[in-house]
């Protein structure tokens, strides 16, 4: 089933993604229940605009990008297994500077 959700950024996160700091998705139907670790690459591949080894590294976020369900630390939602349901709030906030 489709899924939207609003996925937010900041701390540097938005650069990545052509300064935006809110997208309104709705996320494709799918044949499983939308998970973080399933979205992840849906964002890379449809929302990011550059560099996208500074958000994502394997299968997860890049260290230093904290992540956010619903003003939760995703730690206490399950991080990647975290089923996500509709209208759910995603907040990557990047803690990563230059120098």
């Amino acid at each position: 089933m489709s899924c939207p959700v609003t996925i937010e950024l900041s701390g540097g996160a938005e650069l990545l993604f052509d300064n935006q700091k809110k997208l309104e998705v709705v996320l494709p139907e799918n044949s499983n229940p939308w998970t973080i670790k399933t979205m992840l690459p849906w964002v890379r591949d449809n929302l990011l605009k550059e560099r996208p080894e500074l958000f994502m590294q394997g299968e997860t976020v890049r260290p230093g990008i904290l992540v956010l369900v619903n003003d939760a630390d995703w730690e206490l939602m399950g991080e990647l297994d975290y089923s996500l349901q509709p209208n759910d709030r995603i907040v990557f906030i990047s803690t990563l500077h230059g120098g």
